[in-house]
């Protein structure tokens, strides 16, 4: 079970038009009760112009809603960095 950084990276880069880096921090949790589960651990810097206007919360929602389907199961954890894209 699980998903791959590199799906990951690409399901962020088409749903937010995004550039995007995905770090698998899953080894750092071996033990976690979400390993034991088969979810992944995830850090993703995600740049898109997408986010405009948008508040870090709100920025946040969109990265979530464009994997709400892998959260909880693939995904156990996802820490966001999300930030406008530059020009």
């Amino acid at each position: 079970m699980g998903i791959t950084a590199d799906q990951l990276r690409q399901r962020l880069e088409q749903a937010l038009e995004a550039t995007v880096e995905v770090d698998d921090e899953s080894h750092l949790h071996a033990g976690h009760a979400g390993a034991k589960d088969g979810g992944r651990h995830f850090r993703v810097r995600v740049k898109s112009r997408k986010f405009a206007g948008l508040s870090t919360l709100g920025r946040h929602r969109l990265v979530y809603d464009a994997v709400s389907d892998w959260m909880k199961k693939e995904i156990h954890a996802l820490a966001i960095d999300a930030a406008l894209a530059d020009d």
